[in-house]
């Protein structure tokens, strides 16, 4: 019974912990959001365009060849950026194209 109750108090202790740490991290993900939306709006107004990422030629020639999966992924490399990002980014480039 007692193995029981401390089971059942560590799972509940788990659970306690993991949604204190998961709203945490989302108050985290909209103050950046916040931070990035301002930094955004002080470039447009002082008229600073942030320069290409190096590597982005080769980007664009495989999406010439039409190898999409692997400008991604040469995307990814050259920016450190995320699967989602990369993948909006490289559609883009391919419109441009």
């Amino acid at each position: 019974m007692n193995d029981l109750f401390l089971l059942l108090m560590l799972v509940a202790t788990a659970g306690w912990i993991t949604s204190a740490v998961t709203l945490r991290l989302q108050r985290l993900e909209r103050r950046a959001d916040r931070a990035e939306r301002r930094l955004g709006l002080i470039l447009d107004h002082l008229g600073i365009v942030e320069p290409e990422p190096a590597g982005l030629d080769g980007v664009r020639a495989l999406l010439r060849d039409g190898r999409r999966i692997e400008a991604i992924k040469a995307y990814r490399g050259a920016t450190g950026a995320g699967l989602a990002e990369a993948k909006s980014a490289v559609e883009a480039l391919d419109v441009a194209l």
